[in-house]
């Protein structure tokens, strides 16, 4: 898995467990997601806040074993900002 993918697992409101990962490509993060292991990973046009918050995390956690640039974590809650306003990233 290269640097810039980053997975995760979550359950939807309807209760079914979903794969998630995020790509970054050319300064942007894309979503995809699939609900079994053998499924076609589909692209997330508007991921919500829920995956925004993973990535943000899990980004912090690749800064820290210096695996991705610090300013990264600016530009991933710059995005969650602009998209959540409402939302309150620290």
């Amino acid at each position: 898995m290269p640097k810039a993918e980053i997975s995760w697992k979550r359950v939807t409101e309807e209760g079914e467990d979903l794969q998630v990962y995020a790509q970054h490509v050319g300064g942007a993060w894309l979503f995809y997601a699939r609900q079994k292991r053998y499924d076609q990973w589909q692209a997330v046009p508007e991921p919500p806040l829920e995956d925004w918050l993973e990535l943000l995390d899990a980004v912090k956690r690749r800064i820290n074993r210096r695996r991705l640039r610090p300013e990264e974590e600016g530009r991933v809650k710059k995005s969650i900002r602009e998209r959540f306003p409402e939302a309150q990233v620290d």
